[in-house]
């Protein structure tokens, strides 16, 4: 497509340059981002972008202030407040199906340097760490959620990388759920370690 810049209405720049960002790490990953691939992908001049985006940094952080948001629907449709380890795993599943569907995506969302100041990407990363609170709170209501709610997080988040790195198997979808069902049911069914009987 070549539209020209002068046809853009407020608003549409921006979004077509999301648009051409998303299509470019499809195709070629992070490393193929740039504001000028950008601007080249949605047929517009090469500074064009810049009115929306000062920098690589701001571009990716919208990016991935997207994909957060594209990533709670998704967790949420799965189950929409779980309240055992089961419903719990359904979300897990949903959460790793994510990242290996979109991988430049997710990538980007947790691997690549984004703009620390960008209000959009931090507003959508606190979405997603609430929904991972409102989750735990819900489902053990006894206990701290705020470290278990990073526990949470933190196996999934790494079961997803493993996923993605090639390190657990991903020939099926019903291999990887499996995976991350087991994983999951494992975290809250470890039985309390006896206690040692006093001599």
């Amino acid at each position: 497509m070549s539209p020209a810049s002068g046809t853009y209405h407020h608003g549409d720049l921006r979004a077509a340059c999301l648009r051409a960002a998303r299509e470019l790490l499809e195709e070629d990953g992070s490393a193929g981002l740039s504001l000028r691939a950008v601007a080249r992908r949605a047929g517009v001049s090469a500074t064009a972008p810049y009115r929306h985006y000062a920098d690589r940094d701001a571009l990716v952080s919208a990016v991935a202030a997207q994909g957060y948001r594209e990533l709670a629907g998704h967790l949420a449709a799965a189950h929409p407040s779980p309240r055992t380890p089961d419903e719990l795993a359904a979300v897990a599943v949903a959460y790793v199906r994510f990242a290996l569907d979109r991988p430049a995506l997710f990538r980007v969302m947790f691997a690549e340097p984004c703009d620390p100041n960008s209000e959009e990407r931090v507003t959508a990363t606190a979405a997603i760490s609430e929904y991972v609170r409102g989750i735990v709170r819900g489902a053990f209501p006894g206990a701290d959620a705020e470290a278990l709610s990073t526990t949470v997080w933190a196996l999934v988040h790494g079961l997803a990388f493993l996923h993605l790195d090639g390190k657990l198997d991903t020939s099926t979808p019903d291999v990887v759920a499996g995976q991350v069902r087991a994983a999951v049911n494992a975290l809250f069914t470890v039985p309390a370690a006896p206690s040692q009987a006093r001599g």
